[in-house]
């Protein structure tokens, strides 16, 4: 991964910044272009009155093959962050101001906040941290169950559809003919099912591991609907580090069972065996997705690797698993 760059800043951003006040009408600040960024451009700018992070969101984001996106998609990761934050306050960087496609938050410094997937990669594997995501998280969601305001806020269903349901089920789907059944079923239940504010890409590297936990990041794609989403999301991604990191895959699966147990022991919005049933469909379709979808993960670079979790995750939409303890132990079996 590139290193980050010192830059003078868009037009458009230095005017942003003096609309806000943040930046004095004689004051030219550098802005460091920060690495990772797929669907937005992202800049640490130093102020007179401290850093600052600032966010744009890219129409056409940053991968292989053609996907774009709606720049609005910035505002509801804005307010995201506003209703996310009433919730969990600690678990979401201070918001500044907005206007569209761009908006400033707090700038965190790394030394104390490292991104969770960089820990996972070294092989620094804590399941009591990942207990914090889980818990955090289903705080979030049980804070905003059931709240007609937030679903109104929220009705982002084309935006999720294009930047997840269609990339990454849809688009799978068409690889694999004999499971495209299976994986539109998946498609349309979680599209239809609207239960609490989604933060949509609960990955370990949207995720800073905070002294005081977990703080969630990159929300572009916030959407009232289904929370099983965020949860199997999330797990998909510790499944997927047992390839990438193999020596800390009893962590890694320990941390995974931590995260599930810690979310469901907060589940007060619905049955939890309908909610877990629909995490263990969500599952494999998302492990496929990231070797045969739009956003294939970078770090599984071999055929073989790949090969792999296309088996596994195929094997798995097959059987139609309704528990995620029996996904773990399938996964944990084929690792041997």
């Amino acid at each position: 991964m590139a290193g980050p760059s010192s830059a003078l800043l868009p037009e458009e951003v230095l005017q942003f910044l003096r609309n806000l006040g943040l930046a004095g009408k004689n004051e030219t600040p550098v802005g460091e272009a920060l690495p990772g960024g797929v669907s937005s451009d992202i800049w640490r700018v130093e102020l007179a009155g401290g850093p600052v992070c600032v966010k744009r969101a890219l129409p056409r984001l940053r991968v292989a093959q053609v996907w774009e996106a709606p720049v609005e998609r910035n505002g509801f990761e804005y307010e995201w962050f506003r209703v996310a934050g009433k919730a969990a306050p600690q678990a979401v960087p201070r918001v500044i101001g907005r206007q569209e496609g761009l908006f400033a938050m707090e700038y965190l410094e790394p030394a104390r906040h490292p991104i969770w997937k960089a820990l996972l990669s070294q092989g620094r594997v804590d399941a009591g941290f990942a207990a914090q995501v889980g818990s955090t998280l289903a705080t979030i969601h049980a804070a905003t169950a059931g709240r007609k305001d937030v679903a109104r806020r929220f009705a982002t269903d084309q935006i999720f559809f294009d930047i997840r349901l269609e990339p990454y089920l849809l688009a799978t789907a068409r690889k694999h003919p004999d499971l495209e059944k299976i994986l539109l079923e998946t498609e349309k239940r979680t599209a239809s099912t609207k239960l609490c504010l989604v933060h949509g890409d609960v990955s370990p590297k949207n995720i800073l591991a905070g002294p005081r936990g977990p703080v969630f990041l990159d929300a572009e794609c916030a959407w009232y609907g289904d929370p099983a989403f965020d949860v199997a999301f999330c797990l998909n991604h510790l499944l997927l580090k047992c390839v990438w990191v193999p020596h800390a895959t009893n962590d890694l699966l320990l941390s995974f069972q931590s995260l599930f147990d810690a979310y469901m022991g907060k589940v007060s919005w619905e049955g939890p065996e309908a909610l877990e049933g629909r995490v263990a469909a969500l599952l494999p379709a998302l492990l496929l997705a990231r070797v045969d979808g739009k956003s294939p993960v970078e770090y599984l670079v071999s055929e073989k690797d790949k090969q792999h979790v296309r088996a596994v995750a195929c094997e798995l939409l097959q059987r139609r698993e309704e528990s995620v303890s029996s996904i773990r132990e399938a996964w944990q079996r084929s690792l041997r």
